[in-house]
């Protein structure tokens, strides 16, 4: 089999590894790919990214399933391109896509179909927004509606953050387009966890669980980012809660989506806050497969990923499972100097980790120039390890960090400790 990766990050490199890893596997494509999927000699890096060249590519080179990685090939429609032309691919509707690419639809979806979440209300108008956020108090969360590849979201803790965030979106256009139109929604206050099925459209297969580590620095401080690790399984997410999870936030949505003529086929993240009281809500849905989380997710499955990627767009994932290492996975995000706000580019990245079967390097935003690798985006890599614990993974995963070099390089040195705290180290 041929297969075709759409993305370039670190979730697009541990979707390509994982897929690789598959004895019926021939060759996987990686569109446009980064500098750790060009060194991987089992990858092949293609530079395209416009949906219409990747279906003209998936049907010149035969390729048997596509698999869309980030959400913006997403929202432009690329499943749909690809359906038009016959191909197979993985991954929901433009329309369906919806979910992530507008908050508003996606709340007014989750009251549509009683899907626990928090209070809200959307404004386009800056006036509006200040005084529904005076009524409201702090903390508060003001999100844009549109994509901002993770950095739409403030969690604003006195009400002069949260109309400072408003006039941002609303007056400054810090966002553009995205910010446009904004949601205001009640803080809730617990711990976060991230979980993530692939979906055929009726059936839910869920992944083994993650939690992400969101702020930029130690000790959950500093500005929000797109995930500055994660570590799998969740401790908060017990077995019972697990069961709540799939029956009253992720069957629900798979169901409402179907019951409004949009079935959805493809992964579904919703990034749940489990309060003090035990009660899971929905933050957010996100199309696509999380990153960081991503990378200790597969770091831990153990089934033929493609075998399951079969099923799902054949729509019979009720008829498989997902085996998965009993070990933990810890990711630790190694991030380029100003990130989030004006990440460094071109920096050269003199060492690395040798690649191990219990701790990988998975890249995200390095380029090969020449004969030398450089940093090129703001979450340069993340590196991700296997052990018997939290504790064991993280010691596996530091000491591999601890051979990265790059000059302005940043990361957070509590990857994991929630989950230790919890009892689980």
């Amino acid at each position: 089999m041929k297969l075709l990766v759409v993305g370039g990050g670190g979730r697009e490199h541990a979707l390509a590894w994982t897929i690789a890893r598959s004895p019926r596997v021939r060759k996987v494509y990686v569109a446009p790919g980064n500098g750790g999927t060009a060194r991987d000699r089992r990858l092949c890096n293609v530079l395209l990214s416009e949906p219409k060249a990747l279906a003209d590519f998936a049907a010149s080179e035969a390729i048997d399933l596509t698999v869309v990685g980030p959400e913006a090939p997403l929202a432009a429609g690329i499943v749909d391109t690809f359906r038009q032309r016959g191909r197979r691919i993985y991954g929901p509707t433009r329309a369906a896509a919806q979910l992530e690419a507008s908050k508003d639809f996606a709340k007014a979806f989750m009251q549509r179909h009683s899907i626990p979440t928090a209070a809200a209300r959307s404004f386009t108008e800056v006036f509006e927004a200040r005084e529904y956020v005076r009524s409201r108090g702090a903390p508060i969360v003001i999100k844009a509606d549109g994509l901002a590849a993770g950095k739409g979201v403030v969690v604003a803790q006195t009400v002069p953050q949260a109309l400072e965030a408003i006039d941002r979106l609303l007056v400054q256009r810090h966002l553009g387009t995205a910010g446009a139109k904004i949601l205001v929604e009640d803080h809730l206050p617990g711990e976060e966890a991230s979980f993530i099925v692939m979906a055929d459209g009726r059936h839910a297969l869920a992944l083994a669980t993650s939690q992400d580590h969101k702020r930029l620095l130690d000790g959950d401080q500093g500005p929000n980012t797109g995930g500055m690790g994660a570590v799998s399984p969740a401790p908060v997410v017990t077995p019972q809660l697990h069961a709540r999870v799939m029956r009253e936030i992720m069957l629900p949505a798979i169901a409402g989506m179907a019951a409004e003529g949009e079935p959805y086929c493809g992964f579904l993240y919703a990034g749940l806050m489990i309060g003090p009281d035990g009660e899971p809500r929905a933050l957010e849905f996100n199309c696509r497969l999380g990153d960081p989380e991503t990378q200790p997710i597969l770091m831990r499955l153990r089934s033929d990923f493609v075998d399951l990627l079969e099923h799902a767009v054949e729509g019979t994932l009720d008829r498989v499972e997902a085996e998965w290492d009993r070990r933990v996975a810890l990711g630790v995000v190694v991030a380029a100097h100003g990130y989030p706000e004006t990440p460094r580019r071109g920096d050269p990245i003199a060492s690395l980790p040798q690649d191990a079967q219990d701790c990988m390097v998975f890249h995200a935003a390095t380029r090969q120039q020449q004969d030398r690798l450089i940093t090129d985006g703001g979450r340069v890599m993340c590196v991700t390890a296997l052990g018997e614990n939290v504790a064991a993974a993280r010691r596996r995963a530091y000491d591999a960090v601890s051979d990265v070099r790059f000059t302005g390089m940043q990361f957070r040195t509590d990857i994991g400790q929630r989950a230790m705290q919890r009892g689980s180290n």
